[in-house]
């Protein structure tokens, strides 16, 4: 994934900043306790917001716990759930597949790292698709129609990101409730199209400079390694349609104890990346591995 979505911190409680940070821990042992040591490094904000997403109204059970990122310290630490279990499953299987497509990407030099990071994800992919074989067909199916549309230089923003909207909308299904599945299915697809449009967006000059396919570019007809105004203007009101519709599901929802953290995320979060990521504000601190997933983002950026 790409670690876009975060809460707006300097807006949450402190209890609110402890229950979101025993998520992401959670979510890093599980996938060290299921998976191994290497699978800690797909963890991610976007998945946190999963695991948030599918958790319990009410409030979480937490042990304390060391890791290597706190050694001296305990952490206070999500217990084990279904919904890290979820988020854990469908965070290696994406993981992996994006790895597969960068491998494909680069030439043979470039994409050394790529290869080796799979290597050392491959066992625990093999275990991952075993819980989840729908999903993982599902993003081979989905990711082989995304480069059929880069191949073809699709100039639709609404079709280039359908197939990432698409996949996304699929992890809904791991939600028996039929009503509560059909809510997250809407969030999820408006989810995928805006990390797709946000991600097209902050790439925008790298991938000018590399002569990448990328749907601003053909969509707004722009030569340069920068988007115009009026390119950033219709950009941003594509994405704040997402967000509305992202939100407008979301009010259909009880969330118990998670809502004052995903108020945030929905209604001034989501709208302050998209906002960075188009005056060029955004700022990505250093990866901690070599994945094309996002890393944290800056404080400053919401």
């Amino acid at each position: 994934m790409f670690g876009y979505i975060r809460p707006s911190k300097p807006h949450l409680s402190e209890q609110d900043e402890a229950r979101f940070q025993s998520v992401y821990c959670g979510l890093c042992h599980e996938l060290g306790r299921k998976y191994g040591f290497a699978a800690r490094f797909v963890l991610n904000f976007d998945f946190t917001f999963l695991a948030i997403l599918l958790s319990d109204a009410q409030e979480p059970e937490c042990e304390s716990c060391r890791c290597a990122a706190h050694p001296c310290k305990a952490q206070c630490v999500m217990a084990h759930t279904v919904a890290l279990k979820t988020a854990a499953d469908h965070s290696l299987v994406l993981a992996w597949w994006q790895l597969r497509d960068h491998i494909e990407d680069h030439g043979f030099f470039k994409a050394i790292p790529y290869r080796l990071a799979a290597l050392l994800l491959r066992g625990a992919y093999r275990k991952a698709r075993t819980f989840v074989p729908e999903f993982d067909a599902s993003v081979q199916r989905h990711l082989n129609d995304l480069h059929q549309r880069e191949r073809e230089h699709c100039a639709s923003l609404d079709q280039a990101a359908e197939p990432f909207a698409a996949l996304m909308a699929d992890i809904a299904d791991c939600v028996d409730d039929e009503m509560r599945r059909r809510v997250m299915k809407e969030i999820f697809y408006h989810l995928g199209r805006w990390i797709y449009l946000v991600d097209a967006a902050d790439d925008f000059e790298k991938d000018a400079h590399s002569n990448c396919y990328n749907p601003l570019r053909y969509r707004y007809e722009l030569d340069g390694d920068k988007l115009d105004e009026q390119s950033r203007e219709a950009v941003a009101a594509s994405l704040d349609l997402s967000v509305h519709r992202m939100a407008s599901a979301y009010a259909l929802l009880s969330c118990g104890v998670w809502t004052s953290i995903l108020d945030s995320i929905f209604y001034e979060s989501l709208y302050g990346i998209g906002n960075a990521v188009l005056k060029g504000t955004y700022h990505k601190p250093p990866r901690r591995i070599h994945f094309r997933i996002k890393a944290e983002k800056n404080e400053e950026t919401v």
